[in-house]
């Protein structure tokens, strides 16, 4: 049987293989999904996404199962909670701006047309954009796509969304396609991508 051809990034280590293989570039439209992968990629900042990776299940049970409602409400008591729990990455100014990005989450949900997932796809007219980049050539690490979504949230009261964390996380979430053509992710994400919901 013919192995398959996948990109070159997760190496070998199987959380990153099973996260290449069944979640980068698959297109997510929940809404408190999308704000975990931002919140996710903002606490990426200066790391690796393997060491994320490795510590998303604690950070799922330390932040309430990500729910942007209880996040929102948190308070001094649950910074610190937070700032002593060694299973999550302690960093003051990316907890407080989870929480902040909680309560921006839910005004957008509110009074945007299309809620939060409508917020964030509008970006690329609620189509992935499919990147045709070859194994071995840079990919991209920002775009003015990301740089408007980046000033977007930003303008909303959301922190560690630079363009280069936003794109990122476009990647992650299917709205940019960026597996390599001889991936044979490639395919299948592109055919999901024109399935819009």
């Amino acid at each position: 049987m013919k192995a398959r051809v996948r990109c070159g990034w997760p190496g070998a280590d199987p959380l990153y293989v099973a996260y290449h293989d069944e979640e980068w570039g698959v297109p997510e439209y929940d809404p408190r999904a999308l704000y975990e992968k931002l919140v996710l990629d903002g606490f990426q900042a200066g790391l690796s996404w393997i060491t994320i990776l490795r510590k998303r299940e604690n950070f799922r049970q330390a932040f309430g199962g990500f729910d942007p409602e209880i996040i929102a409400r948190y308070g001094k008591r649950d910074i610190a909670r937070l700032l002593k729990n060694e299973g999550i990455i302690r960093s003051r100014a990316k907890i407080e701006a989870a929480i902040r990005g909680a309560r921006a989450w839910l005004e957008i949900e509110e009074k945007q047309a299309g809620g939060f997932t409508g917020f964030i796809w509008k970006h690329v007219n609620g189509r992935m954009v499919v990147n045709r980049r070859r194994e071995g050539e840079a990919p991209f690490v920002k775009t003015a796509m990301s740089e408007a979504l980046s000033k977007d949230l930003k303008q909303h009261g959301f922190n560690f969304v630079g363009p280069v964390i936003v794109y990122a996380f476009a990647q992650a979430v299917g709205m940019v396609n960026d597996h390599a053509v001889e991936c044979f992710r490639h395919a299948e994400c592109t055919k999901l991508g024109k399935t819009r919901r």
